[in-house]
């Protein structure tokens, strides 16, 4: 299967690098192929932790955009298609959602047999539930929406839970997932010396024992949940 994956949220702070960050060691591990793409101007967070897997566009541009088409249309690696992670920066929705419209995407990526699944990290509070309602409004039945309650951001989502925008894109066929916390020290740790996860668990020098050990806890947990979704 590929995938084209939106890490969105379209506000800042709610986790989003970091699950395109898991997400793309969950496709390492598990020896798929993929793409990533870092949408954010300034700290281009993605590809200080995965540089030999991602770069940089701007998502703005249509020229920009266009290379995660350009990706999934090469030829398979392996016998296996190439997947795509886009890791959306806040307020990137308005052009994403233009260059989607006019290019009629969703029905080319159809076509070719490609999913293509937006991820919505949500915290704990009210703008979350307002834009998973802007998302869902905006892309209708057809792309997956996969609806992530980041433990790193909150713990209380019952406002999400009892909302009209997550029952929308429940009936649209969404998912919600639970993307638990890391513990603050280790992802401190593993920020400051720009590892990425595998990094984090096989070098002695970035992490402790016991911290390389709740970190390979965390991936094996979120790794499960992942293998629930259409990737």
């Amino acid at each position: 299967m590929s995938s084209l994956n939106f890490i969105g949220g379209e506000k800042g702070g709610v986790g989003k690098s970091v699950a395109a960050r898991v997400l793309a060691q969950y496709f390492i591990d598990k020896g798929r192929p993929f793409t990533g793409f870092d949408t954010d101007r300034s700290h281009t967070s993605f590809i200080r932790f995965y540089a030999d897997h991602a770069s940089h566009i701007i998502v703005d541009s249509y020229e920009g955009l266009d290379l995660i088409a350009a990706v999934l249309e090469e030829a398979p690696i392996e016998g296996q298609q190439k997947s795509v992670i886009v890791d959306l920066a806040a307020q990137t929705a308005a052009p994403l959602a233009r260059w989607i419209k006019d290019s009629d995407v969703l029905s080319l990526l159809s076509e070719m047999g490609v999913t293509t699944n937006f991820w919505h990290l949500a915290d704990a509070g009210k703008d979350s539930v307002d834009l998973l309602d802007k998302l869902v409004s905006t892309f209708g039945p057809g792309p997956n929406y996969v609806v992530v309650k980041n433990l790193g951001r909150g713990s209380d989502f019952s406002d999400l839970d009892e909302s009209p925008a997550l029952k929308k894109a429940l009936a649209a066929g969404g998912r919600v997932i639970t993307l638990g916390q890391l513990h603050e020290g280790s992802m401190r740790k593993i920020d400051s010396a720009n590892a990425s996860f595998w990094s984090a668990i096989n070098n002695p020098g970035v992490l402790g024992i016991l911290e390389r050990q709740r970190v390979k806890a965390w991936l094996r947990t979120t790794y499960e949940t992942f293998d629930s979704l259409p990737l």
